[in-house]
């Protein structure tokens, strides 16, 4: 009664007992249940998406996928977002789980432990989708983030640059961004480069915040002849102001981000960059939801790489 009372928010209980019953459900990962008692299937058709960002450009065309695939079935995506923070993905995750969800679809492998004790006691389907460099709850689609960071400094070695300078966010809760960058760090001390110097910063993606660190970067390194951006938009606002101060690209200085955003393709010069392969991550992570909800035993890899491509547009040589 007392534990019942505690969930339910109800009075009458002291708050050092309070603490005690939700400290005892965190830490078994038990979520209640608010779905009436009398629905025999004790689940409602809602898929749970779980994202950090709706201004991130990436994150709507994973949920177009999602949606392209869910919207020839009874299941619907309600979508929870995090702002790459492990304690509101926390909040979010026991408020969606407590409506019973049909199935989970939640970005990145990283989370806090009483988010994975969620997870792994809900008993339905979760797919974690963007990443594959780590160890799943259940299934996990995505793309490498290491070998694309790996990949695009390959590109860039063989291109013959090398003073390189890195452009990004604070990468603690940014783990695809990181992973990217510790691939990247990783395949030019390989060909005997380092990184000459780096530019972070915090807050959304902005074409204005790519100009002023491209400008501030290269006031401190004149000489860095390639800018390596964590992703497109910033990247494009380094493009911007580089036209602007006449400068040769991508003889003089190359540049590259990461997404293949879209909406960047009436820049001036095509931005180098590489897909993420957003949708399709979206659609299969939608259609391994949907099929394992018609049929509980059907069984897929635990990882689904994607392997995503450089698109060397018209700032990277060839």
């Amino acid at each position: 009664m007392t534990v019942s009372r505690v969930l339910r928010n109800r009075g009458d209980v002291s708050e050092a007992t309070r603490a005690k019953v939700l400290e005892a459900a965190k830490t078994l990962g038990y979520v209640p249940n608010k779905i009436a008692g009398a629905l025999a299937s004790q689940r409602v058709n809602l898929v749970a998406v779980i994202i950090p960002s709706m201004r991130n450009m990436v994150f709507p065309e994973v949920m177009a996928g999602i949606s392209a695939v869910l919207e020839d079935t009874e299941l619907q995506p309600v979508v929870g977002v995090t702002d790459y923070e492990p304690e509101k993905e926390e909040r979010v995750l026991y408020e969606m789980l407590s409506w019973r969800p049909s199935g989970v679809i939640i970005a990145g492998i990283e989370h806090t432990e009483a988010s994975k004790a969620m997870m792994q006691a809900s008993g339905i389907p979760v797919v974690e989708i963007m990443d594959t460099d780590g160890n799943p709850i259940d299934t996990a689609v995505g793309i490498s983030h290491r070998r694309a960071g790996r990949e695009m400094a390959k590109a860039i070695l063989r291109a013959g640059y090398q003073k390189i300078g890195f452009l990004g966010t604070k990468m603690p809760l940014d783990y695809r961004a990181r992973k990217r960058f510790e691939g990247f760090t990783e395949a030019l001390a390989k060909g005997g480069v380092e990184v000459v110097e780096q530019e972070f910063y915090s807050g959304g993606s902005a074409l204005a915040k790519g100009r002023e660190m491209t400008q501030a970067i290269l006031e401190r390194e004149p000489e860095l002849d390639f800018l390596y951006y964590s992703n497109d938009m910033i990247g494009a606002g380094g493009l911007l102001y580089l036209l602007e101060q006449g400068r040769d690209i991508p003889g003089d200085i190359g540049l590259a981000g990461f997404n293949g955003v879209e909406l960047l393709q009436g820049l001036p010069r095509k931005l180098a960059t590489m897909d993420a392969c957003r949708a399709e991550i979206g659609k299969k992570a939608a259609e391994i939801i949907a099929s394992r909800v018609n049929d509980p035993t059907a069984e897929f890899e635990k990882i689904i790489e994607m392997t995503p491509k450089i698109s060397y547009g018209d700032t990277l040589r060839r």
